[in-house]
């Protein structure tokens, strides 16, 4: 079996299904209940927000846990809406952001507020000269992704940043869901960002776990009311055996990153030195500085991405259409649709996504069973 969608979900360490199934075991009170039980859950809680605090390099009171990546993103854009529409209506986003922006984008827009969605290039990126136009004195919020989860685009978070020097009203969210540990962390994250979102199932942890980085002082509206944890600003029992996993799980993932990174980029070499310059094949995630080493997104003329997937499954290579959110929909890929790609290829394209602990030997594999359906679609739709 080989796994080549770890942009969807990856599979949990071992040792971090120890720390859940141990705490579940053993530290089971409610971090907010007052008694001996209570307390040693809240030190726990506090403990691991501590530690994926100092792994980012930011303050403890600036972390807040939530269930999903998603959970976040839609938190940061309609809490700040909401904290926000007395000083404006006007929020700036992309076209190729994940569902969890564009959607509660959309959804505020039903509400009234203004939205600008920036247009991309041929990688998939924004340009920030485009943002600076874009900006207005009712402009309250910026939301642009770190990198593109369909085809692995680093967007110029930099650039933006320097942009948004000039207006330090506007709150600058990042959805960094799938930039984490891919050595790129200083060109995703600045000082400028006020929020950024991070989901746990991503980096070899429990799903149910999602994180927002708020910055110190930044204004923002809760969407969960009950008994007041997360400071008042996200209620519900906390899932403390899943917070301590993730906090386990992002010291591991985050241990040897550039070497983590680069045996993902070495996957990629080879997959992409075996697909480059067949007649047919469409790659649109090449290898240079702008995309991240771990995601590879190709479309073969003429072939639908889910007949892809599900001819390389029955050979067990697992592999995702463009976006695993958006595939049981059958819609082709957004960002390509932004990116002007021809809807045959867009509907097309197939995403691996690549771990650490995948080997050369798997690509070699994969290039194996993959020529084999090549060749064969090749012929049917006369592709030379």
């Amino acid at each position: 079996m080989i796994y080549f969608d770890n942009s969807a979900t990856t599979a949990v360490y071992p040792a971090v299904l120890e720390t859940y199934d141990k705490v579940t075991k053993d530290i089971w009170g409610n971090p907010s209940s007052l008694h001996k039980m209570g307390d040693r859950s809240h030190q726990l809680l506090e403990a691991s927000r501590k530690q994926i605090a100092s792994l980012l390099n930011v303050k403890p009171h600036e972390i807040f846990f939530t269930s999903s990546g998603s959970e976040s993103d839609n938190w940061a854009i309609k809490g700040t809406a909401l904290a926000k529409k007395e000083f404006g209506n006007h929020i700036i986003t992309s076209s190729v952001e994940h569902a969890a922006v564009s959607n509660s984008v959309r959804a505020l827009e039903d509400l009234g507020f203004r939205v600008t969605v920036l247009p991309v290039d041929k990688n998939g990126q924004v340009d920030p000269d485009d943002l600076k136009a874009a900006l207005d004195k009712e402009t309250i919020l910026v939301s642009i992704m770190g990198v593109n989860n369909e085809i692995g685009t680093i967007q110029p978070i930099k650039e933006i940043s320097k942009v948004l020097e000039d207006y330090p009203n506007v709150t600058f969210h990042v959805d960094n869901v799938q930039a984490l540990g891919k050595d790129i962390w200083d060109e995703v994250f600045t000082n400028r960002v006020d929020l950024m979102s991070l989901s746990a199932h991503k980096f070899h942890a429990p799903r149910g776990v999602g994180i927002l980085y708020k910055k110190e002082g930044k204004m923002i509206k809760p969407l969960i009311d009950g008994g007041g944890q997360e400071k008042g600003l996200r209620s519900s029992t906390e899932n403390l055996p899943a917070i301590a996993a993730t906090a386990k799980a992002m010291r591991l993932y985050l241990s040897d990153e550039k070497k983590n990174a680069a045996q993902e980029l070495a996957v990629k070499k080879k997959i992409i030195s075996y697909l480059d310059g067949k007649p047919g094949i469409h790659i649109f995630s090449p290898i240079n500085d702008k995309f991240i080493p771990s995601v590879l997104c190709f479309s073969l003329e003429g072939i639908r991405g889910e007949t892809l997937v599900h001819t390389l499954e029955s050979k067990e290579i697992y592999v995702s259409t463009t976006s695993a959110c958006s595939s049981r929909s059958g819609v082709e890929s957004g960002t390509l649709n932004a990116m002007k790609v021809e809807d045959d290829l867009a509907t097309g394209a197939i995403r691996l996504s690549f771990d650490p602990s995948n080997t050369i030997e798997e690509a070699e594999q994969f290039i194996s069973v993959f020529d084999k359906i090549y060749k064969h679609f090749a012929e049917i739709n006369h592709l030379k």
